[in-house]
Order: C-alpha cells, then structure tokens, then sequence
C-alpha cells in the first residue's frame, strides 16, 4: 500500500520512529552499567541455528544502519577520551564462500580480479560490458546474488524487485547459465539435504534437516531447502569470523598494541583504540581477519574509524 495514500507512509514512519524510541533512544540509556558508564551486551554461541554468535540483553547486532534516523542511534556509541572506535568487516564473505564452493569459474575470476562481484553478474547477465552496467541493472544482479544464498526463487526476486515475475524468471535462467557452477552446487546441495538429512560447514560443523528425509508438505519442504542452501555458507561465515576472533587478541598483544575487541556484529569486528594506534591497529586486525581460514580466493575486509559507531570514515 505504500505511495498509493500520503497517510500510509506517515504511518510507516510512525511505526518506525516509535520502534526506534522505544527499542533503542529510551532502553539503551536504561541498560548503562552504572559503575563503568558503558552498555555491555551477552554474547550466545547457541543463540543461532546459523552458527552465528548472537547478542542479547541488550541485542547490540540489531542497532540500525540502513535509515539516516537509525544511523543517528550509533552515533550514540562513543569511545572513551584519546580512543577510537575501530570497525573491520568481511567484505562479501558469504559470496566468497559461494564462488569457493561451488568452484565456478566465472565468479571466481570476478574475486580474483578484484572486480565488483554484482557489476561483473550484471554484465554477465544483461549481455554488456562491465562499464556499460546502471545502477539498476546492478541492483537487480545484487538481489540475486545475496538471494541466492538464501534459496531465493523468481518470485521472491520479482517481490523484491521492480521486475515482473516473466523477467524475474529469464533473469535467474540467464544466470544459471552464466553460472552453472553455482546451479550445480545449489542443486547438489538440496539433494544431499535430502538424502543424508544435514549439511556441513568448510569446517564440518553440522545442521541437520531430518524432516527433509521423510514425507513433509510442500510449503515445508521449501522452507528447509532454504534453509539447507543457506546453512554451509553462513555457517562457514561464522565460522571464519569466529576463528578470527580466537586470533586477534594474541596478534595484537604481539605487536604491542593496547587495542581490544569490543563488539562482533556478523561480519564486522568493532574495536576500541589509542589514537595513535588506529593505523596499527587496523593492520594487524585485517591481516588476522583475512588470513583466518584459507580459500581460493583472497578474503577481504574494509577498516573504518570514527570517535563514534555512527560516524567512521574508511581508512586507505
């Protein structure tokens, strides 16, 4: 219904304001630790069926980036006098895992090339050369990209997208023949779901899907499949972000540093250091996070750095 009356979208607004207010501008203030002035969240390797660590009490991976009034609430998270905050996180990890993965050829020398993964799909799609791609067309080749990895069909991409359901279904066909490694993987993937009733991280972490074994209904056998898709390649996210993890601490009391991790939001590590130690710091965080875990192609990550969450500026 939205666009169709000016008093929907008000409503929207409300809704979303009031659940910034009562969620995070008067709870966050309330969950201040008084003797040390800072908010700390509990952290649960069991809270997730992804793998992924998850935060509670107050949830501080749930804090809003995608609106500009969702940002303002970050800007809230300082660090203390003569510090910054340090956030380095995994650029497309999930993606990386796929191409590794799945082996195909095409994505990998993509990631290899270093060249932007949803212009180089576009391209490959559209039929066009890569400098020739629009932001649309960028757009439609990242909703697929990142759908994938959650089992998105045609539908969900025409839903998600302004295409109608006949190009949403050309689009994916287009794909798959342009990365037919990733369709082999994917159905290899449902099939084993299905014959063995788990899948597996890199790391041979296990999820198991026993219903996919038996005879279950229609609506509930797309759902698991879904999820089946989806677990081997967050999963192995979390996993790499967790071993990184375990290794920082020790790398940067090697190189002398006096930083230290604050807070894990899925693929982004947010740390708290000396200013002076900020070009160090993020060097040694980096290196550790990208050499975690091997695969075929190089792991990267993105450092940015502010006296708040909410206003870091990337660092060269």
């Amino acid at each position: 219904m939205r666009g169709k009356h000016p008093v929907v979208d008000m409503i929207l607004e409300n809704r979303e304001l009031s659940k910034l207010k009562s969620t995070y501008i008067d709870a966050l203030p309330a969950a201040m630790d008084s003797q040390t002035g800072r908010v700390h969240t509990s952290y649960s390797q069991i809270g997730a069926v992804t793998g992924r660590i998850s935060s509670s009490n107050p949830n501080l991976q749930n804090i809003p980036i995608r609106t500009e009034e969702g940002r303002r609430v970050r800007n809230g998270f300082i660090a203390e006098k003569g510090s910054v905050l340090l956030s380095v996180d995994y650029s497309q990890i999930e993606l990386r895992i796929v191409a590794h993965m799945a082996k195909d050829e095409s994505m990998l020398a993509a990631f290899r090339a270093g060249e932007d993964i949803h212009v180089t799909t576009a391209a490959a799609v559209y039929g066009v050369e890569n400098d020739a791609v629009t932001k649309e067309m960028r757009r439609h080749a990242k909703a697929i990209n990142f759908g994938l990895i959650y089992g998105m069909s045609a539908f969900g991409l025409a839903r998600s997208t302004d295409l109608t359901l006949a190009e949403a279904e050309n689009f994916v066909k287009t794909y798959f023949e342009k990365f037919p490694g990733v369709k082999k993987y994917l159905d290899e993937i449902r099939q084993l779901a299905g014959q063995q009733g788990y899948v597996e991280t890199l790391l041979n972490r296990r999820r198991y899907f026993p219903a996919l074994q038996g005879k279950i209904n229609p609506q509930m056998k797309n759902r698991e499949e879904r999820e089946a898709i989806n677990a081997p390649i967050q999963g192995t996210a979390a996993d790499i972000m967790k071993i990184a993890m375990l290794k920082i601490p020790s790398a940067l009391k090697a190189a002398g540093l006096k930083s230290r991790m604050l807070l894990q939001v899925h693929d982004e590590l947010v740390l708290e250091c000396p200013k002076d130690e900020m070009q160090k710091t993020a060097q040694v965080v980096q290196e550790t996070m990208a050499n975690a875990y091997p695969l075929s192609i190089p792991l990267e990550t993105e450092a940015k750095a502010g006296r708040s969450w909410g206003e870091m500026q990337v660092l060269k």
